[in-house]
């Protein structure tokens, strides 16, 4: 029975699909299917799937910070919504993700659009959660100063409360840049490509898999960097205090 469960998964992946790395363990057959060898000689067959996985983390992360943050700035101003619109993205988050990619293939079709919903969606809870605590920490006797210099309450918002939860919000931003690099190793079952196909396509062969899971950790890693160097820049008193 347990086999049987695989065959709907399997019938979109292609009848190439496993035929991408076919005999390369025989190709090395030193450290265990380890071969620095075979890694250097094979690279440039990663690159596109790692371009596909960019595109597949950066997409989703912008989509999902626009429209979380959008929210996020709605639940603060009408407070009634916020317990709804925390139960919305915390329950797109319990969606195992195989599962989530396979019912919108029945919706949205095979491609990049189906992958990019799936992974805008996994991203909301965590963006949401932070920028709804960022401006939550804002402390009320600050807010209290702005009204009394006669700042309009969306002036209060966009110049005291959102920079002074930047901070917050650059977090949460983080790591969902993380957690979308991980859950987007999933989007060939939608059909999207990426870095996850290519360990999926021979998960046998340590060489082939430690490739395809090392170009996924730096990926990870530079997004990271790259949020933590906006966040200095977007708030650069933070520098300051820490001098």
């Amino acid at each position: 029975m347990a086999d049987v469960s695989y065959v709907p998964i399997l019938a979109q992946l292609g009848d190439d699909f496993f035929s991408n790395r076919e005999g390369a363990a025989k190709r090395c057959p030193g450290n265990n299917g380890l071969c620095l060898g075979w890694i250097a000689d094979n690279f440039t067959d990663y690159l596109d799937p790692l371009w596909e996985h960019v595109l597949l983390s950066i997409v989703p992360l912008a989509i999902g910070f626009v429209i979380a943050t959008a929210l996020a700035l709605f639940a603060h101003r009408y407070r009634i919504m916020q317990p709804f619109f925390l139960f919305f993205v915390g329950t797109l988050f319990t969606i195992p993700s195989i599962a989530f990619y396979l019912i919108l293939l029945n919706i949205t079709g095979r491609g990049f659009t189906t992958a990019v919903v799936v992974l805008t969606a996994y991203t909301q809870v965590l963006i949401y959660r932070n920028v709804m605590i960022g401006l939550q920490e804002v402390p009320a006797e600050t807010v209290d100063v702005a009204e009394g210099m006669g700042l309009t309450r969306r002036q209060i918002l966009f110049r005291v409360e959102l920079p002074m939860a930047l901070p917050t919000i650059f977090a949460g931003l983080r790591i969902a840049a993380s957690s979308t690099v991980g859950i987007a190793g999933f989007a060939f079952f939608a059909g999207a490509g990426g870095l996850g196909g290519e360990i999926f396509s021979d998960p046998a062969f340590k060489g082939n898999v430690v490739t395809a899971s090392v170009l996924m950790i730096l990926l990870a890693a530079v997004l990271e960097l790259i949020v933590l160097v906006v966040q200095r820049a977007f708030t650069p008193w933070e520098r300051a205090v820490a001098t």
